[in-house]
């Protein structure tokens, strides 16, 4: 089963994984960007101001393909419980609000070149925020985490759970740390 943590920075999605893992020992985690070289390429171009949104969806998706075939799939085929703190969400919501204006919808133009080969998660756990909290919470230390972008992230994630909403749970992401993560395990739970 994979199950996926998705929402604006500054919601506390890493901060919640370090708690699943003391409840789900045996679960593969793991993230986007991944530690690999084509990670390192994303989170060069996350603190270089000047680059292209279009070169940079391209490095992401050259991040999530080699996390599909060293990471997702290979623990998918063992059985396993699966966490992953961001993946194809992610994509979608932030890199199509970089691409507004540059190319006619966005959004459906990133899920479509995903559509062919990607695996959509089992579960989808929504850390639902304000964008104001997410970019104070955060720090606003990058492009991606200032308040007027992550207005557009969060009205993306909005439009991606009208589209799937049989995959997403909304966790209320402003609620005190301990909720979130009953909240988070509960919903795991559940679905397994």
């Amino acid at each position: 089963m994979l199950v996926t943590l998705e929402g604006i920075d500054g919601s506390g999605k890493t901060t919640t994984i370090s708690s699943l893992q003391e409840v789900y020992p045996t679960a593969v985690y793991t993230l986007e960007p991944t530690d690999s070289w084509y990670g390192d390429a994303v989170r060069n171009s996350i603190h270089a101001n000047n680059a292209d949104p279009l070169a940079e969806l391209f490095l992401y998706m050259a991040d999530h393909a080699y996390h599909l075939q060293t990471i997702i799939i290979p623990a998918l085929d063992d059985g396993k419980l699966v966490i992953s703190d961001r993946y194809i969400d992610s994509r979608y919501a932030y890199q199509s609000a970089s691409l507004d204006g540059i190319i006619e919808d966005p959004l459906s133009y990133i899920e479509k070149i995903h559509q062919p080969w990607t695996i959509l998660p089992d579960l989808t756990l929504y850390f639902d925020i304000p964008p104001e909290l997410g970019a104070q919470r955060s720090g606003s230390t990058n492009k991606f985490e200032q308040i007027s972008f992550l207005k557009k992230v969060h009205d993306n994630y909005e439009q991606i759970i009208s589209k799937n909403p049989d995959r997403f749970v909304r966790i209320d992401a402003s609620l005190p740390t301990e909720d979130v993560i009953q909240a988070v395990i509960k919903s795991i739970s559940n679905s397994l």
